[in-house]
């Protein structure tokens, strides 16, 4: 079986790297297309590196589009050059499914999209037009089966991998309180992992912290780094107040860091899952380009973004997204959200219950999905 997998964001590999896991546990199979570290790994030599992919928002791809658009140019006809089973693409979606447009417009190439897009947020006219030229979706959340095959897509929940998480015992989270001298309340700022999310975000974020700290002066800030990032958070967090860095590279204080921390400000996205694997209460902010905050403002469907929120189907986790980002407000959330955490604790054990925590892992059912779809490909 022959496998053209692409993936454009660190997110992606890991489920690229774990698709190709399942499907190497499941049948004898090749791949080709482009990944990183973690699909490589996996046996999938990159056509090129995917950090070129990496681009998020729409003011943001801009001035990338010529060199996007050839790059879907190239994998369109890598894909119809090479004649796989199965062309997968994972998220990335204005890179992904034009070259899935492409390759469905000249062949009968099967072709699967790993994570359905936003649909239930904005732009629900997305899955009528994908439908078009992708034969299956593979969603991580249990409400997004029913929007895609409505538009005719089969789509399988195959469960989010935050559910494989490791999380951090009780005592390595008193080491890591213990190591740094942490008596009061750790406070963990998680201001996103892309340079443009930090540049934007870290005056907003240091402004609530240090508002936070004149009500509570006994809490410390824990902030972990991403590696392609880590410099630009030690420039942009110099000035915040009682705030130790570390390197995400370092998995076990990462993970401790999550167990340990009495509250979370963090940026909108995957991380407030990974918060609620930990049970950690948290206040969600978010801004973005300015042209990007108009568009989106004007298209959004559902009155939050925080997928606790979305999935455990409550609105317990405190939101401030774009106008509504200001440091005042967010301070003021985290110091009630610290005041009273049990609040957000059922939403957050009845996220990762519906998101697949105790079943089979998300990689797994995800190759499962891919064969199934496969088998039942009509005869052309």
């Amino acid at each position: 079986m022959k496998v053209f997998v692409i993936a454009g964001e660190a997110s992606g590999d890991r489920l690229g790297a774990a698709l190709m896991a399942g499907l190497a546990s499941l049948t004898d199979v090749t791949f080709d297309g482009v990944g990183g570290q973690q699909m490589q790994a996996q046996g999938l030599t990159s056509r090129f590196p995917m950090e070129e992919l990496s681009v998020m928002g729409l003011a943001e791809i801009l001035p990338k589009y010529r060199q996007l658009k050839a790059r879907v140019n190239q994998m369109a006809q890598a894909v119809l050059d090479t004649k796989p089973d199965v062309l997968i693409t994972i998220d990335s979606p204005d890179f992904s499914l034009r070259v899935a447009k492409q390759v469905k417009a000249a062949s009968d190439i099967r072709t699967v999209h790993y994570v359905a897009p936003t649909v239930w947020a904005w732009r629900a006219g997305r899955a009528a037009k994908m439908a078009h030229h992708v034969d299956q979706v593979l969603a991580l959340f249990p409400f997004e089966p029913p929007l895609m095959e409505a538009a005719g897509m089969r789509c399988d929940f195959v469960g989010h991998p935050v559910v494989t998480n490791k999380v951090a015992s009780d005592a390595e989270a008193q080491a890591f309180r213990d190591h740094l001298g942490i008596s009061g309340p750790l406070v963990l700022a998680l201001p996103g992992s892309r340079r443009g999310e930090i540049a934007r975000l870290a005056d907003t974020f240091g402004g609530a912290l240090e508002q936070f700290k004149t009500q509570v002066p006994e809490a410390t800030i824990v902030l972990p780094a991403a590696p392609s990032v880590e410099a630009l958070v030690r420039e942009k967090t110099a000035h915040w107040p009682d705030t130790h860095i570390i390197p995400a590279a370092d998995a076990a204080s990462k993970a401790a860091a999550f167990k340990a921390a009495d509250v979370a400000l963090a940026a909108s996205g995957t991380v407030s899952l990974e918060l609620a694997a930990n049970a950690t209460p948290m206040v969600v902010a978010y801004d973005m380009a300015w042209l990007s905050r108009v568009i989106i403002s004007r298209m959004l469907l559902v009155d939050t973004v925080t997928l606790v929120n979305l999935v455990s189907e409550t609105r317990v986790v405190p939101e401030f997204i774009g106008n509504a980002c200001q440091p005042g407000p967010i301070a003021a959330a985290l110091r009630d959200v610290l005041a009273k955490p049990d609040i957000q604790k059922d939403a957050m054990a009845v996220t990762m219950q519906r998101l697949g925590q105790g079943g089979d892992a998300p990689g797994l059912r995800a190759a499962r999905a891919v064969l199934d779809g496969l088998a039942a490909k009509p005869a052309v």
